[in-house]
């Protein structure tokens, strides 16, 4: 006769009652597997439909306006270091002006790339307008020259830049850069304050340190080769 192997009904219940136990560690590990997925996905979701997220700045807000203008001021003092190659013999002044124009070049595209993933245009508004919108600054545009923010060069000063070379050529873009930067400084350190998003505030702080720096050692090199600052804007 075979022998009868099955257990008998106390043997199956020991062995039912003894696998949730045994399982336990698998069973925790998928648990918390499903739960940081539910967490990913609540995330996800919160980000799709925007919650926690803040608004992206409007036309006329302080990070907007800032954006539109500042990489119009920049272009300029781009343009001006960009002569600075064919019209300068001096290493010193050659070197200041790359480093001016790339690093005002990145800067211009950093801050027209947030304006083109906020949708809104790269030009128009009034000229500095955002600079009293939060009511704590009264900037004076009467006399701003041709619609010109502060520090920014007239087309006649421009026209005669380009006619000179040597010496004469690097004392007057230095006399116009140094204006330049002392112009742009001011809009950097109002928006370092007040711009709502943390990239436009912390880009601002650092244009305000460094047109700070660079004007002081530009004012040295202008020194050094017989030249005087223009009045400040």
């Amino acid at each position: 006769m075979t022998a009868d192997v099955r257990p008998h009904a106390e043997e199956v219940d020991d062995v039912t009652e003894d696998r949730p136990d045994r399982r336990s560690p698998l069973r925790t590990a998928l648990l918390a597997v499903i739960a940081v997925g539910l967490v990913l996905l609540g995330g996800g979701l919160a980000v799709a439909l925007g919650i926690g997220r803040t608004a992206d700045p409007t036309v006329d807000s302080v990070d907007a306006g800032f954006s539109r203008d500042m990489a119009r001021h920049h272009l300029q003092g781009v343009e001006m270091a960009n002569l600075v190659a064919e019209r300068s013999q001096d290493p010193e002044v050659q070197q200041l002006a790359f480093d001016i124009s790339a690093t005002q070049t990145n800067q211009a595209g950093r801050m027209q790339g947030w304006l083109a993933l906020w949708g809104l245009p790269t030009s128009g508004g009034d000229a500095m307008a955002w600079m009293s919108a939060s009511g704590s600054h009264d900037h004076d545009m009467a006399g701003m020259d041709g619609g010109l923010m502060p520090g920014m060069a007239t087309e006649e000063e421009l026209a005669n830049l380009r006619q000179l070379s040597g010496t004469p050529f690097d004392v007057e873009f230095l006399r116009l850069m140094i204006r330049h930067h002392q112009g742009g400084r001011e809009m950097a350190e109002y928006a370092a304050e007040h711009a709502q998003e943390r990239a436009v505030r912390e880009l601002a702080d650092t244009m305000a340190q460094t047109q700070t720096a660079e004007t002081g050692t530009m004012t040295d090199m202008l020194t050094a080769r017989g030249g005087t600052p223009l009045p400040a804007p």
